[in-house]
């Protein structure tokens, strides 16, 4: 071998031997690499970008009530002030909040983020969701987008915003605990997202959003306890944005929501007591009949098992697909007699009344 090539070789097995040492370097003591030169610049974790994207949205709600006047001082209006939040849910002035944000209010105002401030009309109340839609009159109003409430998984991160304890705008994070919560007590028709996202007084009606910045929910609730007890944590809750957008649609439309009405008042049937009947698992009794349930030849103790194919567990599944239907429509139902009896029957619905019922 020629000197040029013992040369090139020795070079080649010296460059190979200083990357393997340099690889070892860089695996072991990563932080060597820039010494003396600039800090490596940590990937950042945020969710500042959602925020920016939905943050402006977000009002602050101010409403006063005319309490009385005082004896002491003639002529001295007392007066109750609250505090909440609402949602730009739509750049034409469309603003979505809670019912009990507005409800008895004598004067409402609205606060944008940008600080402009408006009173503001009210479009339409839905007491049974809690919703309410007011509407303001000014330029250049920021929108946000609108995701979906459906695709949610729990462990999802979400992002609270509203004015909490009235410190205006605040952002708080958490994931969503769970999905489909009911029978709390807040509303008729419950369908609750549940999320560890800090929510205190004056977050009602503020927006839960996700990673995207896109509305998945109108923050409304948290747990309330015993006088005596400290509130727990991590327990608020949020009205889902498939429902927000049903109401809403309809609130504009009509200025109210129409819904379907059976005429059943319907209690759980545990599985148990379901399995006598020949059914399995859980079903729906039902207790009192009028209107198009009784038309249709149901009557109480009857056990309903399914709506247009649908398979029934729970009093709260059955009254959200009746009233998610339209007056006038035909629904199929499935049941059995309190002897195990099974039957079928067609009832046509009613629009429900503003007293409620099935």
């Amino acid at each position: 071998m020629s000197p040029l090539w013992k040369v090139a070789a020795f070079v080649a097995q010296s460059v190979a031997v200083g990357l393997a040492i340099a690889f070892v370097v860089v695996l072991v003591r990563p932080e060597l690499v820039n010494r003396g030169g600039a800090a490596a610049t940590p990937a950042k974790s945020s969710y500042a970008q959602a925020v920016a994207a939905s943050a402006p949205a977000v009002a602050n709600i101010y409403t006063e009530k005319v309490l009385g006047t005082t004896r002491s001082l003639p002529g001295v209006t007392l007066r109750g002030r609250e505090l909440g939040s609402g949602v730009v849910i739509d750049p034409r002035g469309y603003i979505v909040t809670n019912w009990h944000v507005i409800r008895d209010a004598d004067e409402v105002r609205v606060q944008l983020a940008d600080g402009r401030v408006a009173i503001p009309k009210l479009v339409g109340a839905d007491p049974e969701t809690e919703l309410a839609l007011l509407k303001i009159d000014l330029p250049n109003l920021p929108g946000i987008g609108l995701g979906r409430s459906d695709n949610l998984e729990v462990g999802e991160v979400v992002l609270a915003i509203g004015n909490s304890l009235g410190l205006s705008q605040t952002v708080t994070m958490g994931i969503v605990s769970a999905k489909g919560r009911g029978q709390l007590g807040v509303t008729i028709f419950e369908d609750f997202i549940q999320t560890d996202a800090a929510i205190n007084a004056g977050n009602s009606g503020g927006a839960l959003v996700n990673a995207k910045g896109e509305l998945v929910g109108i923050n409304t609730a948290v747990l309330s306890t015993a006088p005596d007890q400290p509130t727990p944590e991590g327990l608020g809750f949020a009205i889902p944005v498939n429902l927000v957008r049903g109401v809403m649609e309809q609130l504009v439309a009509h200025g109210r929501v129409i819904r379907g009405y059976l005429g059943v008042d319907t209690v759980d049937l545990p599985a148990s007591q379901a399995r006598g009947l020949g059914i399995d698992g859980s079903a729906v009794q039902v207790t009192n009949v009028t209107g198009p349930a009784a038309a249709a030849g149901l009557k109480p103790g009857d056990v309903l098992t399914h709506i247009n194919d649908q398979r029934m567990l729970t009093q709260q599944q059955a009254m959200n697909l009746v009233a998610s239907s339209q007056p006038g429509q035909r629904i199929k139902i499935r049941a059995a007699h309190p002897d195990g009896k099974a039957f079928t029957a067609e009832a046509v619905l009613e629009e429900r009344p503003p007293s409620g019922g099935g």
